[in-house]
């Protein structure tokens, strides 16, 4: 300890080595969620807009929409397969070559989306063809946020982790901006020249991210928690075992706190679409912009809400989150409903980019800590792809089939994304506070004593000490506290 009671174990972004890893972690972590985003804010934008006419076009339009929300939901089916297998080797492995595979998939099967033949060329092969590359996209995506999650958590310094393991989700927002700002664009052409082709560009241009993301992460060092483990030898033979026997509890609560943030996602950001563009009748633009607008937001208040969680913990911003969405839910669908443009775009991008985002902030920290070292990158994995399946992947599909079954009324769906926040909200109050948590402990969260409770490195809290935190305390350090032990 230092005169003022700090862990000198803690490490300085400011030592040149770390900092070096640390600025390649967060890129590549924020490049690699920039084009999974990307990929499905792409693939769910064109789902609500133009899929049905491209690939479905033999079905009456209702359910040609639901026929092509359909093959967005069925990457999710994906996604906790993925999310296992990848997760398992992720723990086994080691980080790095995990996130390099799974970018590869991710990226090559929505390439490969771009240059499929449609319904009127080949017939039934092509929305076969298309669930085929959805599945492949889902399974490589599965792992791919888990893994950027767990590689940040482990990376960031520990008494600002909350903000350092938020700063790669606004390659998130920004995915879905880019996304967005595509369909902004392509909504101002015309129809037949859209569907003759253009459409086909964005998904096509996914080959540059890939590339990119690649070369990061070829760059990248492996997460100092893993090499501590190998320096232990304390790497699980069998990790998905382990999750099953002895975290499984915590996967579930993972799986309740994901419930808002992901199905929100989704459904203010396809489902909101189809519904003021297709039964409202607003213009196909105003959708794409609003989700735009909510991610240009969310590039704020992800980081901000990771950085209050460091001060104030990682529940109560989870619980103001999940709370604002509750609150949110009646009176916006409402107001959706109305078919005014200028208040659609705010609704879209207040749900989104405030209470979305605000629990995705504090999420960041929060199920990486949850989790021991020898199995955490599964952990997470199964969390987040088991709620993506409950909460985003069937969203769509359910919130159109009530759409369809309740002609147009908004009131169904606004039950059903409360329904979803109240479960994250609840969630909180059984979930413990993780802030500032060792990455290197080998036993969940859940199982800390209190002692270990109480002895974990204090918030930052002024001015002085965040400086102070950024500052050469490493001058002087041995060699040793720059992969530190306390992470």
């Amino acid at each position: 300890m230092d005169e003022e009671g700090t862990d000198t174990t803690v490490r300085s972004s400011s030592d040149p080595e770390y900092a070096a890893n640390l600025r390649r972690a967060t890129l590549a972590s924020s490049v690699g969620s920039a084009l999974e985003y990307y990929d499905f804010a792409l693939y769910g934008l064109a789902s609500a807009l133009i899929f049905s006419k491209l690939f479905f076009s033999n079905l009456e339009p209702t359910v040609a929409l639901i026929a092509s929300f359909a093959t967005f939901g069925v990457a999710f089916a994906a996604r906790p397969l993925g999310g296992i297998f990848f997760g398992a080797m992720g723990d086994k492995l080691g980080r790095k070559w995990v996130l390099i595979t799974t970018i590869a998939l991710m990226g090559g099967a929505s390439t490969l989306v771009g240059l499929l033949p449609t319904y009127e060329q080949i017939g039934i092969w092509a929305p076969t063809l298309l669930v085929l590359l959805r599945l492949l996209q889902g399974f490589g995506a599965g792992a791919e946020q888990a893994g950027a999650t767990v590689l940040m958590a482990e990376y960031a310094p520990v008494r600002r982790r909350g903000f350092f393991s938020a700063l790669p989700f606004i390659g998130i927002q920004a995915g879905t901006l880019l996304a967005s700002g595509v369909f902004v664009y392509l909504g101002t052409l015309p129809t037949e020249v859209l569907l003759a082709g253009v459409w086909r560009v964005p998904f096509i241009a996914s080959v540059l991210l890939i590339g990119l993301a690649v070369l990061i992460r070829i760059r990248l060092k492996e997460s100092p928690t893993f090499i501590e483990l190998e320096k232990q030898e304390q790497i699980s033979k069998n990790p998905l075992r382990e999750v099953f026997s002895a975290s499984f509890p915590n996967v579930l609560r993972g799986i309740g706190l994901r419930m808002g943030e992901n199905g929100g996602s989704y459904i203010f950001s396809t489902l909101a679409v189809s519904y003021i563009v297709g039964t409202i009748g607003v213009d196909a633009s105003i959708g794409p912009l609003a989700v735009a607008i909510g991610s240009l937001v969310g590039m704020v208040s992800v980081p901000y809400a990771g950085h209050i969680s460091d001060r104030f913990g990682r529940i109560r911003v989870y619980r103001f989150g999940a709370l604002f969405l509750l609150l949110l839910t009646f009176p916006g669908w409402w107001l959706l409903s109305l078919g005014n443009p200028v208040v659609a775009v705010v609704v879209i991008a207040v749900a989104i980019g405030f209470g979305v985002n605000t629990m995705l902030g504090a999420q960041c920290a929060q199920l990486p800590e949850l989790f021991g070292n020898r199995h955490r990158y599964v952990g997470v994995a199964m969390s987040r792809e088991l709620s993506a399946v409950l909460a985003g992947g069937i969203a769509p599909v359910l919130g159109a089939w009530l759409i369809q079954t309740s002609s147009g009324s908004w009131w169904p769906i606004a039950i059903y994304v409360f329904i979803l926040a109240a479960i994250s909200f609840g969630t909180t109050f059984i979930t413990p506070e993780t802030r500032s948590r060792d990455l290197t402990l080998t036993t969940d969260a859940s199982e800390d004593t209190p002692e270990q409770v109480s002895t974990r490195p204090p918030a930052l809290t002024t001015l002085a000490e965040y400086r102070k935190d950024t500052l050469t305390r490493s001058q002087g350090s041995s060699a040793q506290q720059k992969v530190a032990t306390h992470i």
